[in-house]
């Protein structure tokens, strides 16, 4: 019997768009046989900033028992999707600084040959969607990784139309995640576990 594909799903979110998509992923990945890790990374902004924010104050408390991301999830992990809200179309600082914490795994050559991809939102329509997610994989060419993206390689992508990585706009918080965002997650986490269990299949087999 073939081993479980492991994922870490490593995200940041402030206001909790970021925190659903994560957890639909999960679920889906988990359903698919995965072993799932799911991490947040380290909250940057100061205690002031976030209570200010009803929402971000509500989300934090909300994820107050998710456990922090630490370099072993990337390493331990056959598959890791990242996710992360556009800040001015690329990654927020929380994200950016625990990727440059790896330096010391990726010069040890432990985070190549493994399957990648990302999840992003924005507050505005066309708001930084598909940059994020282009920036994002720019790591990945760094760490030798293989991406894998959703594509259209479902019927319900042309629904939320993103090939690049699962997107929902929020509208300034007034759009929670519907159905066609769950849905692009699932897709989207289906087709990670399945690419990397292929490469899994084949590594034992050879």
């Amino acid at each position: 019997m073939s081993e479980p594909v492991k994922l870490s799903i490593v995200y940041y979110s402030s206001t909790g768009t970021g925190y659903t998509i994560a957890r639909e992923i999960e679920e889906t990945a988990q359903k698919e046989g995965a072993e799932v890790r799911l991490r947040k990374v380290a909250e940057l902004a100061p205690a002031e900033a976030i209570a200010s924010n009803p929402a971000w104050a509500a989300n934090a408390e909300a994820t107050k028992d998710v456990a922090e991301a630490v370099p072993d999830d990337v390493v331990w992990a056959d598959a890791v999707i990242f996710g992360s809200p556009t800040r001015y179309g690329n990654i927020t600082s929380q994200l950016k600084q625990f990727i440059d914490q790896l330096g010391p795994q990726w010069q040890q050559g432990l985070l190549a040959d493994k399957v990648y991809s990302g999840f992003t939102s924005t507050a505005t329509l066309h708001g930084g969607q598909e940059s994020t997610l282009l920036a994002l994989s720019n790591t990945f060419y760094h760490f030798g990784g293989i991406i894998v993206p959703p594509g259209y390689t479902d019927a319900s992508k042309f629904a939320d139309g993103n090939p690049y990585g699962t997107s929902h706009v929020d509208a300034q918080g007034n759009t929670p995640v519907d159905e066609v965002t769950r849905t692009a997650a699932q897709v989207q986490a289906r087709r990670v576990v399945r690419v990397a269990a292929d490469l899994k299949a084949g590594r034992t087999a050879a």
